[in-house]
C-alpha cells in the first residue's frame, strides 16, 4: 500500500489544469515565442513539419510529466509492507506416504490411489500457516525426502517429483514410522504429528511396525494411521522405474486394518479408512481440524521510503523536456 508522509503537498497538483490551459490554451497568454531555426528559410517561415510538432508535443509533455512527479517526490511517497510474525510455534507434521506397486491401483477415479494421496496432500498443506511440514516415503525401505519446513513452495515441488517404487516393491511399513519420529526426535513443537498412508500389508523392513510405534509414543508423536483402497481386485497401471516399461495388471488385497489401528492407537493417534477420493478429502479435514494449535500472532509494519525513484523521474523527464527543446528543436529564445 502506498502512502505520503507530506500529503499537504498534494495540493500542488492543482495548479497542473490551470497551469496547462494558461501555458497552451489562454489566447491571450502573451509572452515569449519560442521557435525552432529549422522552420526558418532566410526571408520566410515555411509551415512547421509534422516530426517537429510531435518534438513539441513530447516536450510539453515532458515538461508537465516532470512537474507531477516532483510534487509526489515533495510529498514523501512511501510504500507499506505487512509481514505476518508468528509469536508461537506450530505444529511439526511428516506425511508418510506408501510408493509401492499397489498404490497404482485405479479405484481412485480418475487418478490411482498415489496421485490421488498427493492431490489431497497438496491441499492439506495449502491450507496450513506456521506449520513446518515434512515428506517421508517407503517401500522396501524408507527415506526422509524433505525435513519439516516451512518452504510449503519446495515441499510440493518434491511432491510432484515423486515416483512409484523408486525405493522396491515391498511395503515396509515399520520402516517409514521409524524414519519419520528419527526426523521428529529432536523437534521442540508441542505437538507432533504423523500422518501415514498406505494401502498394504507391512512385508519389508528391520523394523516393525509395532516397535516403530512405540518408539514414536515415547518420543511424544501422534500417528494418524490412513489406510486407503477398495478391498478385493482393482486394476492397475504402472511402470517400472528400472525399465521403463509399463506393466498393467489386477492388485488383490487390501490394507492391515488392525495393524494400523494398532499404530494409531499406541501413539493416542486414530486410524481411518478411505475407499473413494471423496472419503480421503473427508479424512483429511478430520486431521486438520485435530491438528490445531493456538496462534499468536503480530504483524510488522515496515515502510519504505521511494522519494528518491519520484525525483528522478521527475529530474529525468524535465531534463528530456530541455534537450529536446534546446538540441534537436534548437529554440533560440
Amino acid at each position: 500500500m502506498w502512502i505520503f508522509e507530506s500529503p499537504v503537498y498534494l495540493l500542488l497538483l492543482g495548479l497542473l489544469p490551470p497551469g496547462i490551459f494558461a501555458a497552451h490554451f489562454w489566447k491571450g497568454r502573451g509572452g515569449r515565442v519560442p521557435f525552432s531555426l529549422s522552420v526558418w528559410r532566410g526571408d520566410s517561415f515555411q509551415e512547421t513539419p509534422f516530426s517537429l510538432r510531435t518534438l513539441s508535443f513530447l516536450s510539453h509533455l515532458f515538461y508537465w510529466t516532470g512537474f507531477v512527479l516532483l510534487v509526489l517526490a515533495l510529498a514523501g511517497p512511501g510504500r507499506i509492507t505487512k509481514e505476518r510474525v508468528y509469536l508461537t510455534r506450530g505444529i511439526d507434521i511428516i506425511f508418510v506416504l506408501d510408493e509401492s506397486p499397489s498404490m497404482a491401483a485405479q479405484d481412485f477415479y480418475p487418478e490411482n490411489r498415489f496421485n490421488t494421496a498427493r492431490e489431497v496432500i497438496k491441499s492439506f498443506i495449502r491450507s496450513r500457516e506456521n506449520d513446518p511440514v515434512g515428506l517421508v516415503v517407503f517401500s522396501d525401505e524408507a527415506a526422509l525426502m524433505v525435513p519439516p519446513t516451512l518452504d510449503y513452495s519446495a515441499y510440493l515441488r518434491v511432491l510432484d517429483d515423486l515416483k512409484l517404487m523408486s525405493l522396491g516393491r515391498g511395503t515396509a511399513i515399520g520402516m517409514g514410522i521409524a524414519v519419520a519420529s528419527l526426523h521428529l526426535r529432536q523437534s521442540t513443537a508441542e505437538e507432533k504429528t504423523i500422518v501415514l498412508l498406505t494401502d498394504g500389508e507391512n512385508n519389508a523392513g528391520e523394523i516393525t511396525p509395532a516397535s516403530a510405534a512405540e518408539a514414536a509414543s515415547s518420543l511424544g508423536i501422534k500417528i494418524f494411521a490412513i489406510g486407503i483402497g477398495s478391498p478385493g481386485d482393482v486394476p492397475g497401471e504402472y511402470q517400472d522405474p528400472e525399465t521403463g516399461k509399463t506393466f498393467r495388471g489386477v492388485f488383490s488385497g487390501s490394507y492391515d486394518e488392525e495393524l494400523l489401528r494398532m499404530v494409531a492407537d499406541a501413539t493416542g493417534g486414530r486410524f481411518y479408512s478411505a475407499s473413494t477420493p471423496g472419503a480421503l478429502e473427508t479424512v483429511f479435514r478430520s486431521i486438520d481440524s485435530a491438528t490445531v494449535t493456538e496462534k499468536r500472532v503480530k504483524v510488522k509494519t515496515e515502510t519504505e521510503a521511494s522519494y528518491r525513484y519520484f525525483l528522478l523521474a521527475g529530474g529525468i523527464a524535465v531534463l528530456l523536456h530541455l534537450f529536446l527543446r534546446k538540441y534537436l528543436l534548437r529554440e533560440v529564445l
